[in-house]
């Protein structure tokens, strides 16, 4: 069976996303996104928190590509003003590996994203992956040199 194209403009932004980040067009990222969005990365861990506009956003995912953090869409599915999506999302990085699946919220207004909430599967495990990548970086001097 052939799989039909989705006609949901607001799936179709998603994708034009997903299409942006699997080939690391950071440009391509920053079209759909809304000039004041916000887009929260749950956790406790350095790339935590609420993100403020494009330049924000591509930020972090210039920081993900760092650990090869990929993603893999298994469901996308919309209402009026709201795409859900279900992916697998998996990365490493030395001996940090994390595999798991990621639900995330999109709010569309106006044609762009301008709303994502991310919700991982296990919480501590992300925050363990992101601390091993990218923690050191932040640990104070001495011991960064022990």
């Amino acid at each position: 069976m052939t799989e039909q194209p989705n006609t949901n403009p607001n799936v179709a932004l998603v994708q034009r996303f997903y299409e942006g980040y699997v080939g690391r067009d950071m440009e391509k990222i920053r079209e759909v996104l809304a000039g004041d969005v916000t887009w929260l990365i749950p956790g406790h861990h350095p790339l935590a928190g609420l993100k403020r506009g494009p330049d924000e956003i591509v930020a972090f995912f210039d920081q993900l590509a760092e650990a090869d953090f990929q993603a893999e869409v298994i469901s996308l599915s919309a209402s009026e003003d709201w795409v859900v999506d279900v992916h697998r999302g998996w990365g490493e990085y030395g001996e940090a590996k994390l595999d798991m699946n990621w639900v995330l919220a999109y709010r569309i207004r106006d044609g762009k994203i301008s709303e994502v909430q991310n919700f991982a599967a296990d919480q501590h495990a992300a925050d363990l992956f992101f601390w091993r990548v990218w923690g050191e970086r932040l640990r104070p001097l001495p011991d960064r040199l022990s």
